[in-house]
């Protein structure tokens, strides 16, 4: 046919399919390009850009601002080493998180700042303390001293009268009886809140009855702020409950900084190296003041035989204590766990749960209850020994009967820790090891000197440091189980026998009547340095890479 037209081709439905996924795809392309293009346009991404940079500055400012405060109400409290110490937290992390040099630092920051505040600042804080005679007695400045003497007072027993209170409608009025003169107030409004008024020798008593002393006590808010003043210019404030009396300032400051006792007549003079207000006997005027006294503290502990007879004493007796546990504890672990990988032992399961129990129950009550267990007279040891051998022994009375129920007791508390390491130790040896010890006919003791205990010391030699100085500062045991009684006969501070570095260095800091702090900081010093060397000793010794 030839009528002029061409023929129409008709497209395959799945062609048309392709067509329209084709032009769909293409629109969803053109609408993504054009997002993003608007997306990462110069105008939104420097909008976004700002708000990144305003959020970090703000919340910087913000936590700056507050630590400033915080700095201020510290420096405004006087103290001045806090807030020295704040103050440099606070600029160290704003260079560190500001700087791009100090990028990769801003990561740990956190870590060294919490160390520095909490393990490098309290110990050179006590070693500060150290050097000063920091104590109960000397706890003050010596502008606070001053100013506590200062504001005392005292009562002049020749000026004093006894008075009675009257209630009028105008107010209250007082009747003072004097040894040569009686005196009468004007009306006066307590309720209104007056806080003086004058007082005039008069011949009769005020018309009515007087209040009681019910009435008085009600009134001993008002009574104890108020003021009468005399003809004379004296002024009375209530004494007691029935009486008023002459009211003077004990100590008058002279330009000299010196200080005398009005009542006495006795003229004190600041001493700078005592830290005291002394008289010209040399007698103490309490409070005082802190000062730097140097190594004296320190030699104390060494010259003074009162105090160094029951620290070295002390001292023998936490090292012996620490190294005593530790090998009592991995003896009796490494027994019961060599005992748990016998294969003749049936139910495995329940005595190993029954023998890691005590280290489940928390270590202060267990120590309360062998506390009742070791009672000289009721308690069930004692009743257990006396019915067996008719012993009743003294635990808590006699020293090395004390020492022995201390190590009991810590046995008891840290051998199932032991037992937990030495039976993970124990299944990592090969057993044909023991399987060719036998066939060469070694025993039990052989197989545990020539190949266990080499097998797991080394693995558990960390592990026996850090308990030696866990035990070497022991304080709960102690104070919880004999407070370290008995006391060291002799001891100018307050010493036991039992008592460890860490628990002797509390009683002279907060048990002792005097609280010499200064003398437990440098101890506490000392111990520090004691713990430090025996550790790092005992890491080298064990060829352990520190």
């Amino acid at each position: 046919m030839s009528d002029g037209f061409a023929p129409v081709r008709h497209r395959p439905a799945q062609t048309c399919m392709k067509i329209r996924r084709c032009r769909r795809a293409t629109v969803i392309n053109g609408l993504t390009t054009m997002i993003t293009e608007t997306l990462s346009s110069p105008g939104i991404e420097s909008r976004h850009s700002m708000t990144r940079v305003f959020l970090k500055w703000g919340a910087l400012a913000a936590l700056v601002g507050a630590a400033l405060y915080l700095i201020l109400a510290l420096y405004a409290q006087r103290e001045f080493v806090f807030a020295m110490l704040f103050l440099v937290l606070t600029a160290s992390a704003v260079a560190v998180f500001v700087s791009k040099k100090l990028y990769a630092h801003r990561y740990i920051f956190p870590a060294i700042a919490g160390m520095g505040l909490f393990v490098i600042f309290p110990l050179m804080y006590t070693v500060g303390i150290g050097f000063t005679n920091y104590s109960a007695s000397n706890l003050l400045s010596f502008e606070q001293v001053q100013d506590n003497l200062l504001s005392r007072t005292y009562q002049s027993e020749a000026v004093r009268y006894d008075y009675q209170l009257y209630k009028t409608d105008e107010g209250y009025v007082f009747w003072l009886e004097g040894e040569h003169q009686n005196l009468t107030s004007t009306p006066v409004n307590l309720e209104a809140g007056e806080r003086s008024a004058p007082v005039l020798p008069v011949s009769g008593k005020p018309q009515g009855e007087p209040l009681s002393i019910r009435e008085i006590i009600q009134l001993r808010g008002q009574l104890s702020e108020l003021t009468l003043i005399t003809e004379d210019g004296r002024e009375l404030s209530q004494a007691s409950l029935r009486s008023f009396a002459a009211i003077h300032p004990q100590f008058t400051l002279h330009d000299n900084g010196s200080l005398t006792n009005n009542q006495t007549g006795v003229t004190y003079f600041p001493d700078q190296e005592t830290g005291f207000y002394r008289d010209g006997d040399g007698n103490a005027l309490s409070p005082g003041w802190t000062v730097n006294i140097g190594w004296d503290n320190y030699l104390k502990v060494v010259t003074d035989s009162s105090i160094r007879g029951p620290f070295f004493e002390i001292f023998v007796w936490t090292l012996s204590f620490a190294v005593a546990t530790v090998v009592f504890t991995l003896a009796l672990g490494l027994l019961l766990a060599n005992l748990l990988q016998w294969d003749q032992i049936r139910g495995k399961g329940f005595y190993r749960t029954m023998l890691i129990l005590p280290y489940a129950v928390p270590a202060f009550i267990s120590i309360l209850v062998f506390k009742g267990l070791f009672n000289q007279n009721f308690g069930e040891i004692n009743l257990v020994l006396e019915g067996l051998f008719g012993i009743r022994p003294d635990w808590f009375s006699d020293p090395a009967l004390a020492r022995t129920m201390i190590l009991i007791v810590n046995t008891w508390l840290g051998y199932p820790y032991m037992m937990l390491l030495c039976m993970g130790l124990l299944q990592a040896i090969p057993r044909d090891l023991y399987e060719a010890s036998a066939m060469d006919g070694a025993g039990p003791v052989n197989n545990l000197f020539n190949i266990t205990l080499p097998l797991i010391i080394k693995p558990l030699m960390p592990l026996l440091i850090a308990s030696f100085a866990f035990n070497f500062n022991n304080f709960v045991l102690i104070a919880l189980l004999t407070g370290g009684a008995p006391d060291i006969i002799g001891a100018s501070t307050p010493a036991g026998t039992t008592d460890l570095l860490v628990s002797y260095t509390y009683r002279i800091a907060f048990q002792d009547s005097g609280q010499n702090f200064g003398l437990a900081a440098a101890i506490a010093t000392a111990i520090f340095l004691v713990v430090g060397a025996l550790s790092l000793i005992n890491l080298k010794l064990s060829k352990i890479k520190v």
